[in-house]
């Protein structure tokens, strides 16, 4: 009898691995929302009068350093120690940043780290402030300016009569103009700088206010960077005036 050819049989082969999806795409999941810089609130004015107030130091300074006596220049170096780090810390370094997790708010001597879920409001009255666990901390870096919020106030009940506004020439000598309509936009209520950055704050604290990543205490930092120079020069010019 014949046998019948039977096919060998197949060598088994491993299970491969599955492949599982990235985090994040295939998945149910909603992808993780995207991450922006921290915003940046510095007053420009104090920066601009900061780098001229230094400017002076260092022109008055270096002149004294090389050229008075001996008195002269020990008077020029305690001086500098010390009013180098206080107009840093009172034109330069204030600051405020604000992320979806928290507000930083970096002062003259201190650093105030808030999270939006422990802020309980933000105002701009005669200074710009924001009220934390029961706690008022300053904001340096948006002065308010009541000249600018005026200003503002006034160009808005312009923009609101319609035709306030400046008119086209066309008349005689000036005359008899056609007064400018203005646009949809200008008819906006405008703000103060201050008041702006106050309101995006505002807004930024609603939306954040209830993350559970914007959640924590309120961390304060004294900057001793700043304080320490400026006291050390403070008691050599002390010291100085003193004994002459």
């Amino acid at each position: 009898m014949s046998s019948e050819s039977r096919p060998e049989p197949e060598p088994e082969r491993a299970p491969e691995p599955e492949s599982r999806p990235e985090s994040g795409a295939g998945s149910g999941a909603d992808p993780a929302p995207p991450v922006y810089a921290d915003r940046c609130y510095r007053s420009a004015a104090a920066m601009g009068g900061g780098v001229l107030l230094l400017l002076l130091a260092a022109w008055l300074g270096g002149e004294a350093l090389l050229n008075g006596t001996a008195r002269t220049r020990w008077l020029a170096l305690s001086g500098l120690v010390c009013f180098v780090p206080l107009v840093v810390a009172y034109t330069l370094r204030p600051a405020v940043y604000a992320s979806d997790r928290r507000l930083r708010v970096r002062n003259p001597f201190r650093t105030i780290t808030v999270p939006w879920g422990t802020v309980e409001g933000l105002r701009a009255g005669y200074s710009s402030e924001v009220i934390a666990d029961g706690t008022k901390y300053q904001l340096w870096s948006i002065p308010v300016s009541l000249r600018a919020r005026k200003r503002a106030s006034r160009q808005t009940e312009r923009a609101a009569r319609g035709g306030g506004g400046p008119a086209r020439g066309g008349g005689f000598l000036g005359f008899g103009g056609v007064p400018v309509v203005p646009e949809p936009d200008d008819a906006a209520e405008r703000r103060a700088p201050s008041d702006q950055a106050i309101d995006e704050l505002r807004a930024l604290a609603t939306d954040n206010g209830e993350k559970p990543s914007a959640q924590g205490e309120v961390a304060v930092r004294w900057a001793y960077e700043i304080a320490a120079p400026a006291l050390v020069g403070a008691i050599a010019l002390t010291i100085l005036f003193v004994s002459g």
